[in-house]
This record gives C-alpha cells, sequence and structure tokens, in this order.
C-alpha cells in the first residue's frame, strides 16, 4: 500500500512543470501538448504568474477546435479546457480572499482576481508614500512579500521573463485587467497616469483629493478613461476640488457627461449656508443624461444644497434611480417645491428625471414633520418609487399620518412602496398602528419593513399580527421595547406558513419569551435563512428550546445571531453550534474582527 505522505511521481512532475514555467516560458509550447487530464492537472496546481501564462498564451486553436474530423467527445475536452481556466481563477480568488469571495459574482474570475491584486498593491504603496521618510517614485515602488508569495513570486528569483517586484511591472502586466480602482492623494501624480495607461476604468474612486496640485493629474486620467468611465465617488475632498473635476468630466466638444453614478461622501462643502454653489458642481445633475445614482452623503449640506439638486433634477433629461442625501442637515429643503415647482411640473415632468427615481434616501437629515408635510407634495411626481428610508428624523406621529395618505393614494396611482424604513423617528405605538394598517391596503405588498428603535411598548404586538400574516419578507424591529409580555402575545398568533425571510428582533429585552417566540416563528417560516435576536437576555435554559427547534426545523436558516448572552461556555452552547450552513455554524454568539476584502482605513 503507496504511503499517503509520499508524493506519486506524477505529482513530482507536475510541480517541476510548474516551477519550470513560473522561470521562464520555454516549456509552454510542450505543455499545450500535454493530454487534457495531465494540462489540467499543470493548470490546477499553478500559482497566478504561471495560470496567466497558459491562459493568455493557450493557442485558439487549442480552446476552439476548427478539425471537422476530430471526434465529438475530442472537441468536447479541448472546450472544457476554456471553462476550467476560469474555475481555476475563482479557486485562487477565494484562496487568497475567502472574506470576499462570497460578496462577488464574476463572470470573468480572472480579470476580478488581477484588479484585486493590483488594488492591494496600490494600497501597500499607499501605505509606504504617507510616510515622511518616503522618498522614491511611485512606480518603483517595492512590493512586500505576502502579496509576492500569492502571486507565485518570489523577490530575486532567477527568471527570464519579469521583476515584479516593483508596482511598475504589476501595472504593465496586468493593468488591462483593471476596472476599478481606489487612489488616495498621493498616488496623484503624474506617473500614476503612465501607471493606468493600458487600463479601461469604469470606475475611480478617490480620497483625501484636497491639494489643486491633484487637479492637472486627475483630469489627465479622467480624459485617458473618458470612453470607459462610468462612475465616480469622491470621500473626504474639498468642494474646488470636486467642482473643478466636475468640469473635466464632460465629453469631448459636447456639454454633458456620460457619468452613470456620482458620489460624494465625507466631504465638506460649504462653511456657510449663503455661499452659492459653483456652477460646475451645480449644474452637473441636469447634464448627465446616463445618470443614474446620485449620492451626496455625510457632507454637512444645508437646505439649499438640497433645493438646488431636487430642482437640477426636474430639469434633467436623465432617468435617474437613485438619489440618497443622507446624513446632511436639508430640513425645510422642499419648503417651496408646491409654490414654485407644481405649476409647470403638470405639463412638463414627462422625461424628467423625478419620474424613474426608484429609491430615495433621506436618511438623519433632522427632518421633522413639516417636512414630512412637503414630501407628500412631491411624491406624487416619483410614481416609480419603491425604496424609501427616512430613519433617524423627529418626524414623530404627525409626521408620518401626514405621510400616510401618499402612501394610501400611491396604491392606486402608481407603484406602491416596496421597502419602507422609519427606524428612530421618535414614532408611538398609535402613530405604527396607522401605519401598519395603512401598509396592509396596499394592492402590490411591502416586501421590507424597518420600525426599530421607536420606544412602541409590548402593546405594539398586537399591530404587529397583519404584518406576519402579509407578503413582508424582511422586517426589523430591533429596540421597540416588546418585553416579555409582547413576545407571549406574539406566540399567540395562529398564522401558519409565514413569509419572511430576515428578521430582527434584537435588544427587545424579551428572556425566556425572545426564545419561545423564535422556536414558533421557525417552525412555521419555511423561508426563513436569517434572524438578529441579540441582546435579549435570554436565560440559559433557552439553549434548550432552541436547540430542539433547530433539530426539527425546516426552515433554510443561514445565520441565527445570539450575541449578548454570555453562553459561550456553557455545556449546551457547543450543540448549537453544531448545526452549519455550507460548512459554517448557523449559531453566532459572538464576531470577532472580520477582515474586509480590501481592508483600508477610512478614516479622514
Amino acid at each position: 500500500m503507496e504511503d499517503s505522505g509520499v508524493p506519486s511521481l506524477l505529482s513530482l512532475c507536475v510541480q517541476a512543470t510548474v516551477e519550470h514555467l513560473l522561470r521562464g516560458d520555454e516549456l509552454l509550447s510542450e505543455v499545450y501538448d500535454f493530454p487534457p487530464h495531465l494540462f489540467d492537472e499543470v493548470m490546477m496546481c499553478s500559482p497566478p504568474l504561471v495560470l496567466q501564462k497558459l491562459h493568455s498564451g493557450m493557442p485558439i486553436s487549442k480552446l476552439e477546435d476548427q478539425d471537422a474530423f476530430v471526434s465529438c467527445s475530442e472537441k468536447s475536452r479541448k472546450r472544457r479546457r476554456y471553462g476550467k481556466f476560469d474555475q481555476a481563477w475563482q479557486a485562487l480568488f477565494k484562496l487568497r480572499w475567502p472574506k470576499g469571495f462570497n460578496c462577488l459574482q464574476y463572470a470573468d474570475w480572472q480579470q476580478a482576481y488581477w484588479e484585486a491584486h493590483l488594488q492591494n498593491c496600490f494600497d501597500e504603496v499607499v501605505e509606504k508614500a504617507m510616510l515622511p521618510s518616503f522618498n522614491e517614485r511611485i512606480s518603483q515602488t517595492s512590493i512586500p512579500d505576502d502579496i509576492l508569495n500569492f502571486i507565485g513570486y518570489k523577490k530575486n528569483m532567477e527568471t527570464s521573463t519579469s521583476d515584479y517586484s516593483r508596482l511598475y511591472e504589476h501595472c504593465r502586466q496586468f493593468g488591462c485587467y483593471l476596472r476599478s480602482v481606489r487612489l488616495q492623494n498621493v498616488l496623484c501624480v503624474e506617473e500614476t497616469c503612465d501607471l493606468l495607461r493600458n487600463s479601461r476604468l469604469e470606475s475611480l474612486i478617490l480620497k483625501l483629493i484636497t491639494s489643486k496640485e491633484h487637479i492637472e493629474v486627475l483630469r489627465d486620467l479622467l480624459i485617458q478613461s473618458s470612453e470607459t468611465l462610468t462612475s465616480v465617488e469622491f470621500s473626504y475632498c474639498k468642494l474646488s476640488i470636486i467642482d473643478a473635476i466636475c468640469n473635466s468630466l464632460y465629453m469631448k466638444g459636447m456639454h454633458n457627461h456620460g457619468i452613470q453614478h456620482f458620489f460624494v461622501h465625507g466631504s465638506r462643502f460649504l462653511d456657510k449656508n449663503e455661499v452659492p454653489l459653483p456652477n460646475g458642481l451645480s449644474s452637473f445633475p441636469s447634464l448627465g443624461r446616463s445618470l443614474c445614482s446620485l449620492k451626496f452623503c455625510n457632507n454637512r449640506l444645508d437646505w439649499n444644497f438640497g433645493r438646488l439638486v431636487f430642482k437640477s433634477l426636474i430639469d434633467a433629461s436623465s432617468e435617474l434611480s437613485i438619489l440618497d442625501l443622507s446624513e446632511n442637515f436639508i430640513g425645510g429643503w422642499l419648503y417651496d417645491f408646491k409654490r414654485n415647482f407644481l405649476p409647470g411640473l403638470s405639463c412638463h415632468l414627462d422625461g424628467k428625471s423625478l419620474r424613474y427615481l426608484q429609491m430615495l434616501n433621506l436618511r438623519d437629515n433632522n427632518l421633522q414633520k413639516q417636512d414630512m408635510d412637503d414630501l407628500r407634495n412631491a411624491l406624487p411626481y416619483m410614481p416609480h418609487l419603491q425604496i424609501l428610508d427616512l430613519s433617524h428624523n423627529p418626524i414623530e406621529d404627525d409626521g408620518i399620518r401626514s405621510l400616510i395618505s401618499s402612501f394610501s393614494g400611491a396604491s392606486e396611482e402608481r407603484y406602491p412602496l416596496h421597502d419602507l424604513s422609519v427606524e428612530s423617528c421618535d414614532l408611538s405605538c398609535v402613530g405604527v398602528a396607522d401605519l401598519l394598517a395603512t401598509i396592509s391596503s396596499f394592492k402590490s405588498p411591502l416586501i421590507s419593513l424597518s420600525i426599530a428603535d421607536n420606544h412602541l411598548g409590548s402593546k405594539v404586538a398586537e399591530y404587529l399580527g397583519g404584518v406576519f400574516q402579509s407578503e413582508i419578507r424582511v422586517l426589523n424591529i430591533s429596540g421597540i421595547g416588546l418585553g416579555l409580555s409582547g413576545f407571549k402575545e406574539l406566540c399567540k398568533l395562529t398564522y401558519t406558513d409565514i413569509k419572511l425571510e430576515e428578521i430582527n428582533i434584537s435588544k427587545n429585552f424579551g428572556g425566556i419569551e425572545a426564545a419561545k417566540f423564535l422556536s414558533w416563528l421557525i417552525e412555521r417560516a419555511p423561508e426563513l435563512t436569517v434572524v438578529n435576536a441579540s441582546h435579549n437576555f435570554m436565560p440559559p435554559e433557552s439553549l434548550i428550546i432552541l436547540s430542539s427547534t433547530l433539530k426539527s426545523a425546516k426552515a433554510k436558516l443561514e445565520r441565527l445571531e445570539l450575541l449578548g448572552n454570555k453562553w459561550e461556555s456553557l455545556p449546551g452552547a457547543s450543540e448549537l453550534l453544531n448545526f452549519r450552513h455550507n460548512g459554517q455554524p448557523i449559531v453566532v454568539f459572538s464576531i470577532g474582527g472580520d477582515p474586509q476584502l480590501f481592508p483600508y482605513d477610512d478614516d479622514p
């Protein structure tokens, strides 16, 4: 019997072939003539640099057999080689970025791999370039050993092909795969334009751009990418910089631009509200026929900016679907909508941006009851609005009631809302009861609802019954004060075949009754996949209830969060950890620091 610890002759030969290919190309032609099973073995054992050689140099005749006399079975084997390349790239991506793998769905894993690799290289160069002692050229900055090891390269390696120890070679070899790149201020130099010369950028993310010296470099980069660029994002940049770049995005010889997605985050705009906005920025929304999403988040914008944005969209010809003005100070932005805009809207609204709006995010803007009155006047001119986020605005019951009449009319006149969020809006049980009654009248059902972090009390349970009987798939009732009696009331419901797929009941002080409710819900919601029941002060005996439920559950549970209960050391906890989905535990007692796919410091 062969010792499993001793490598086979085949594996040794495959490894030697891979090592040879890593150092040069002399063996490539012979490898392409390997029998299919042996070629596949080499391919699946290759590090990225070798797989790149095999993939890019593969003769077309080997990928697409054109010989009419070759048997059908032989043709099939050769065609499968191309598909196996993608499988190999996918495996390499998952090995290097396991946390990010599940977040991405690429058709071309080779492109995805090298794009992510280059972003890692740029991020490492940024870390070095920000040091006071840095005096190198960006292109000649060394790449850390751990990144080189991932692609199969070691410094001082004797190779007849390329030296990957510096950033320049990575961009030269793999820049053609780059579609999206994130650049900090230290990378806004002329060298970067040269490094990205053979890239076809579709998305550009700019961070901490505050100096006029960066503008010319960025203009060159934008001109260089003008035929492919569709998305631009700014983080922690100055207003003057953003305005200058906006003026560089217009198409050659035309007074409009082809940007589809425009995002400004955490960038300080104006110190005084009375200062007018620069023309480039204020006119940008109305001069983009391709504009699909417009986001100005956490920029300390005032009501006047919100008003100007809204006015520019009324005059625009784009089919804007997403407008995000969250985390600003735009209270009063629609104050004069009825007086100044409504008289002309009815006759020329067709073809304007508001007509196509599907998502409106006004989260955390200190909006109040009067703002809801104004929004009620504007909503009828957004006939396709499906997602509305009003969370963290003190609109109170009067504010939500002001919108209810608009919601009711929407059911008859347009597509009603599919997703509504009114978290932390100072609502009472009475206001939420009115809201839930209105929602139940929608002809096309609401899909997602969040009323979290409103102090509603246990009495709201009697009004939530209709939600569990509805078509709602995602429900967030975290921190609404259900308590023991609220959960106990919910367990009295006799509904079966509940449609919920995700629910958040955390921070409700439910104790043992929260565990009983979970058992009740899991048995009646066959499509339930995600549950957050954290911080409900469930006693240890809840473990027995949950364990018994999960054993007999018909639901498709993928994640059950039970944080804040400190059950990890209890005997019954280990049994809960045995329940798994795709190899991962369903039950989560604590969350560690999961690394991001492409981690970077996001502080200004």
